[in-house]
């Protein structure tokens, strides 16, 4: 599958249902991420909308392809400012509910300002959907979005989001890469790991997790794996390269020793 280089990639489309990325919406000195739109039947889902940086040209984007009355969900796969700090807009300016983690829904409020608040359309509570640790279908349309466990990988509560009909997992952190442009296919995957391991050796918890994680994937029908950072992994082939190769990745906790415990002088 091709994929261009424009603002917006079309990841899916069977006429009903469609998945888009867009990837250059982060401008000056933010870390490059990539945000999510799944289509099905007219109703609209965003994953890891992002911040301030991303807000307003996002929503330029998105009503590209549908109107945000037509917005159903913002889904966080985790709570770091490049995920979700853009909440507060998105429940003044949309009827959408807030997608996420048990562990974190008590802290979203934080990013609420109290102008915000008054503004907001409904309650706090009731705009939120909180994730028990074990996930959850969440019902699009006429479809549904998995929203599968893959906590420590990097946060303590974490999800990636699986769309059955696309066969696309959306897989927050795992995968992520540092490349100047996230549009283009990866060609060799031997060329593709020096930009990925510095970034997974420290955001990852453990090989332990990951091995976890990878046994659960491999038992999922996926043709994509599609990170917030940097580039896809398109089809079983590349798929299985990068599973067979962070399976077996030491990370996090593995590597932490005295030498970086020591008090310094």
């Amino acid at each position: 599958m091709a994929l261009d280089r424009t603002t917006s990639q079309v990841l899916f489309d069977n006429g009903t249902h469609k998945c888009i990325s867009f990837t250059s919406l982060v401008k000056g000195e933010g870390v490059q991420a990539n945000q999510f739109l799944i289509l099905d039947h007219d109703r609209a889902a965003v994953l890891d909308p992002g911040g301030d940086l991303t807000y307003v040209p996002l929503t330029m984007e998105l009503n590209k392809y549908t109107r945000l009355q037509n917005l159903d969900y913002v889904m966080a796969s985790h709570q770091d400012p490049d995920i979700i700090t853009s909440m507060p807009r998105w429940l003044v300016y949309t009827d959408a509910k807030v997608v996420a983690s048990k562990l974190w829904a008590r802290f979203l409020p934080h990013l609420n300002s109290a102008f915000m608040s008054d503004r907001m359309k409904g309650g706090w509570l009731e705009r939120l959907i909180e994730l028990p640790d074990q996930g959850a279908a969440i019902t699009l349309g006429e479809s549904k979005i998995i929203a599968v466990p893959a906590h420590f990988l990097h946060s303590v509560g974490n999800f990636q989001f699986y769309d059955p009909i696309a066969k696309i997992l959306f897989s927050g952190d795992m995968g992520a890469s540092m490349v100047k442009d996230a549009a283009r296919p990866i060609t060799s995957f031997a060329e593709h790991i020096p930009t990925m391991k510095g970034f997974h050796q420290r955001y990852m918890c453990s090989n332990r997790v990951i091995r976890l994680w990878v046994k659960m994937v491999r038992q999922m029908d996926i043709e994509m794996i599609v990170p917030q950072h940097g580039t896809p992994f398109v089809g079983k082939e590349m798929i299985n390269e990068f599973l067979d190769w962070i399976e077996n990745l030491q990370c996090g906790i593995d590597l932490m020793d005295e030498m970086v415990f020591t008090c310094p002088q």
